[in-house]
Order: C-alpha cells, then sequence, then structure tokens
C-alpha cells in the first residue's frame, strides 16, 4: 500500500468516526437530561432517526436566495474541515496543515454561515436570532482562543497536535475553567442558549429551515460537541496513548476518548438541565469578565507559570 493510500484511508476513517459518532454523544446527553428531569426521554439513537428523517425530506425554503441555500452546506463543511485538525486520541490526518488559529477561522466560518442563513430570510425571529448568535460570538468566540492561547504560548506552537504534549502549567487552570464556559455556549446549551431560545424566539436563526438543509446545521453542533470536548481533554488535561499497536491503538485511543467526552458531556447536560436562561446582556457581561481571566492566563504562560 502507497503512501498516499494509507493517507486517504486514514482520513476517511477520521471522516467516518467524526461523523457517526458525534450523534450517539448527543442521543446519551437527551437521555441522561431527561432523566434528571423524572421523564423517560427518547432513544440513545433518536439523533441518527432524526438527522434520517431531515435528510430524506423535502427541502423546502421560504427563501429560494443564494445565500439562504448555501449557509447549511458550508456551515457543515466548515466544521467538519476543523475536526481534521482535532487529535481525538488518534493523529488528526491534518495535523500539520494548520494552527490553532486556522481551527478557530473555521469554526467561526460555521457561526458566520448560521448568522447570514438566519438573515437570508424575512423572518423576523431569524433575524433577532441572528444578532444574538453575532452578539455571542464576538464574546464567546474572544475566550475560545484566549483559552487555548494559554497552552499555545506554554507549548511554543499553534499546531493542535503537537499542544497535546506541552506539560500540564498552573495558568491551564484558568484556561480550563473559561473554556467551559464557552464551550456550554458555543454548543448552545443553557444557561447560554441564547440564539435558539425556543421559549422566546422559536429556534432562531434555525426557524425557516427543514429537511436536509436543517439537518446539516443539527449535524453540525452534534460534531462541534465531539471536537471541543476531545480539544478540552487533549489540551487541558492530557494523559498517555497507546502507541505501537497500529490500528487496534488507534481505535481503542478513540473510544477512551470518547468515553472522556462523554463524562464530560454528562457536566454539560447537568448545567443545561438545571439552571434557567440568562438574559443577552448578562451572558455578554459575563464573557467580557472571562476573556479577562483568560488573558491573566495568557500572562501568566508566558512567564512560564
Amino acid at each position: 500500500m502507497s503512501a498516499t493510500t494509507a493517507v486517504v484511508l486514514q482520513s476517511v476513517a477520521y471522516l467516518a468516526l467524526v461523523l457517526f459518532a458525534s450523534p450517539l454523544l448527543e442521543g446519551v446527553m437527551r437521555k441522561v437530561k431527561a432523566i434528571i428531569h423524572s421523564r423517560k426521554g427518547p432513544p440513545i439513537i433518536q439523533p441518527y432517526l432524526d438527522l434520517a428523517k431531515l435528510l430524506i425530506k423535502e427541502d423546502l425554503a421560504s427563501e429560494p436566495g443564494l445565500i439562504a441555500r448555501l449557509a447549511p452546506p458550508a456551515a457543515f463543511a466548515s466544521v467538519l474541515a476543523a475536526a481534521f485538525f482535532v487529535p481525538f486520541g488518534i493523529g488528526a490526518p491534518a495535523r500539520s496543515a494548520g494552527d490553532l488559529f486556522l481551527f478557530i477561522y473555521l469554526i467561526t466560518l460555521s457561526s458566520a454561515c448560521i448568522m447570514a442563513g438566519g438573515l437570508a430570510h424575512s423572518s423576523p425571529f431569524s433575524h433577532v436570532g441572528s444578532s444574538r448568535e453575532m452578539m455571542m460570538v464576538v464574546t464567546v468566540e474572544g475566550v475560545i482562543i484566549t483559552s487555548l492561547l494559554i497552552v499555545g504560548v506554554s507549548g511554543h506552537t499553534g499546531l493542535l497536535s503537537d499542544l497535546t504534549a506541552t506539560p500540564f502549567r498552573w495558568s491551564f487552570l484558568l484556561g480550563l475553567v473559561c473554556y467551559l464556559f464557552a464551550m456550554q455556549a458555543l454548543l448552545g446549551k443553557l444557561p447560554f442558549d441564547i440564539p435558539e431560545a425556543e421559549q422566546e424566539i422559536m429556534e432562531g436563526p434555525f426557524i425557516e429551515y427543514s429537511g436536509p438543509s436543517l439537518a446539516l446545521f443539527k449535524w453540525a453542533f452534534y460534531m462541534k460537541q465531539l471536537i471541543f470536548g476531545s480539544l478540552f481533554f487533549g489540551l487541558f488535561v492530557g494523559w498517555p496513548h497507546l502507541t505501537g499497536w497500529g490500528v487496534v491503538g488507534s481505535l481503542v485511543n478513540f473510544v477512551v476518548n470518547f468515553a472522556a467526552v462523554l463524562v464530560l458531556s454528562l457536566l454539560v447536560v447537568l448545567v443545561d438541565a438545571t439552571n434557567p436562561r440568562l438574559r443577552i446582556d448578562q451572558s455578554l457581561r459575563f464573557f467580557a469578565g472571562l476573556i479577562g481571566v483568560a488573558l491573566l492566563g495568557v500572562g501568566l504562560a508566558a512567564f512560564g507559570l
């Protein structure tokens, strides 16, 4: 087998793992949330059923514009591209092709596509949801970038795969806390479920989408949960992985990483199920303060702490 063929096969396997493991994570989170609320809840495979149902439905659109049509696949593709830089317990296929700044750019691009798709429709609920998404991105993305910079400054590199080998420093604690709060917001979970806010603006920027377009948006969110959870453990926690075991070792490492992300997801859903939604102004002030905390962490990392 040639080196090119091996890389292609690794990329395809990586793609399949990310695509089909992420809905399972969402299914477990829904089940746990139902248990907390003393409900039976949907089956764990419900996200797969939801995606399958949406993908075979007619893609109805209230606005025939190009932006409204391209926003869902562009958001999905940007998140999927970002996943190729993240080590899910195994070596990322694109580990040397870009750094954490490219990763942040791709994640931000997905949010920009959501905003563009919402603004391309005439629904006032869609416009309000898009404006809220814009305000959250400005603050939350700043927290994420600054938190990742703490590890980048400590490791003297921007490559995500190399940063996983950075030894733990005390400044990581500040980045860890800030990253967890920002992740809660980026995944659209309470108390930061501001853009969708079902009780207020009825799905926000997604209200005019259905069928395959809505499925792509949902699938992108499912992948984000796996991506940000894996980054949390890879950069801020870290643990040894099996080496020299070939495909079996890679699968074991991925399963261990997935189990760790699942544990983190239980914390996320616990916060989601037990807290009320914050107002948009409260959320903005909260994340503005977190940016200051994360900047302090960057300063400590620059001094080797």
